[in-house]
């Protein structure tokens, strides 16, 4: 349990309270016994007086600390409005989409649903755009974001970060015409991406990863850009070269998209895999450190006790939330 930096000084005033009180109300004592106690008790007020009143505005302000700390909790506000405000993608199946009637459904998902019920609320979901999700400044908006979000060190720097809840590897797609042998050949190529994703940032040569490597240098291909990987793999699916030549994106979106019948396929093998994490805003209005604590032992709990491989046997059909050595 944690007690409060000011506990010990209450304690201290309140026994000081009660010196006082006793010796103002001490009753009537036998000549000769415990004329010394009284005695004592009678020279130690003054000074058990003058230190509780020296101490009480000591008292005060680290009580006015404390409050204007919890007040200022994010995990403490969360847990008060029995709410965890989620900002994630509409249109990433099957990580996170919506259905017809409106429904959020996927693995990011339920992820945030599980995550939300381990600290005692519910998750509510906002439809908010990606890059203004990593660009921080989220200014109380939203809580959390539960969208796949690879740690990198430059949103670290706007962004917190829990424990990653899994790990996924990007591919490349194309059309299922395209005649390209492998990643070299995309040379010279129109390669659809999300805005502001780490596939971006590959294809310019200015990725950086945490904990993992480029495994395959990028091609020397222009990048296009879309709000969504997915629309990026709509437009690949109308013919090869018609929009676009290829799509780089997460493996298991370019797979639900062949399973989901577009004609497309996977070209080469993963050239990184990228660790992914629930991501925090470092400067809300309030600190958000303590709910990204408490996430963190939210996913190692859900991790241990097969919560994450069934999620992700579900919506993958493959355990991707361990690391692969």
């Amino acid at each position: 349990m944690h007690r409060h930096p000011w506990t010990g000084l209450l304690a201290m005033l309140l026994l000081a309270a009660s010196l006082l009180a006793a010796c103002g109300s001490a009753a009537p004592v036998a000549p000769g016994v415990g004329t010394a106690v009284v005695g004592t008790a009678q020279a130690v007020a003054p000074t058990v007086a003058a230190a509780a009143t020296e101490l009480a505005p000591t008292v005060a302000a680290a009580a006015d600390t404390a409050v204007a700390a919890v007040g200022n909790d994010l995990l403490v506000d969360v847990k008060t409005r029995g709410k965890l405000l989620v900002a994630t993608d509409p249109n990433y199946a099957p990580q996170s989409f919506r259905t017809p009637d409106e429904a959020w459904e996927g693995f990011d998902i339920e992820v945030a649903r599980e995550v939300a019920k381990r600290l005692g609320v519910e998750a509510e979901f906002l439809d908010i755009s990606w890059d203004v999700i990593t660009a921080g400044s989220w200014n109380g908006r939203w809580d959390i974001n539960i969208g796949s979000m690879t740690v990198t060190p430059g949103r670290k720097e706007v962004l917190y970060f829990t424990t990653p809840y899994y790990y996924t590897p990007a591919a490349f797609a194309v059309h299922a015409d395209s005649a390209a042998a492998d990643i070299a050949g995309l040379a010279g190529k129109k390669v659809g991406v999300g805005t502001a994703t780490t596939y971006f940032d590959y294809l310019n040569n200015s990725l950086t990863l945490e904990d993992e490597k480029i495994l395959i240098p990028a091609p020397a291909a222009t990048a296009q850009v879309y709000d969504t990987d997915v629309l990026a793999l709509q437009d690949l699916a109308l013919g090869d070269g018609t929009r676009l030549d290829a799509v780089l994106t997460a493996l298991p979106t370019i797979e639900n998209a062949i399973k989901n019948g577009e004609p497309i396929k996977v070209l080469g093998g993963p050239v990184y895999y990228e660790a992914l994490a629930v991501a925090l805003d470092k400067t809300g209005p309030k600190s958000s450190e303590s709910l990204a604590a408490a996430i963190s032992l939210a996913i190692e709990a859900m991790r241990a006790d097969g919560t994450l491989t069934r999620l992700s046997m579900q919506f993958y059909g493959v355990d991707i939330a361990t690391k692969q050595p």
